[in-house]
């Protein structure tokens, strides 16, 4: 009596970002009309080391298009005003800190003076 209704996929796109792939999803409404599915999936891996995929799934109808591109483009906007669109990682930031600290240390402190009594002993 529950018979799972077969989803068809009407159009699809696809982007991947590094470890990360955003499936976005056109489907059809019982009544007809078509609505988005928006997707991430991520590898990661099981203890065993056997990889498996985590997905998170947003649906989006057609009377939220508007709204929620105006939204994102807006959220976007502010991300690239405040921070710029290069990519800051904890390994830059780790590293300028490892390189400032190794440039201090990566030179022996020599006493000239020393240096010149010895010569002439």
């Amino acid at each position: 009596m529950s018979e799972k209704r077969e989803i068809e996929e009407i159009f699809s796109k696809s982007l991947r970002a590094g470890r990360r792939t955003y499936f976005f999803d056109v489907r059809s409404t019982r009544a007809g009309d078509y609505y988005m599915t928006i997707t991430e999936s991520k590898r990661d891996f099981n203890e065993d080391g056997t990889p498996y995929y985590k997905k998170h799934k947003i649906y989006l109808y057609k009377e939220d298009f508007i709204n929620f591109k105006e939204n994102l483009e807006e959220v976007t906007n502010y991300i690239f005003e405040q921070k710029g669109e290069d990519i800051i990682t904890n390994d830059e930031k780790k590293s300028k800190k490892t390189s400032e600290q190794s440039s201090s240390s990566d030179f022996t402190e020599v006493n000239l003076d020393e240096i010149d009594n010895t010569e002439d002993s």
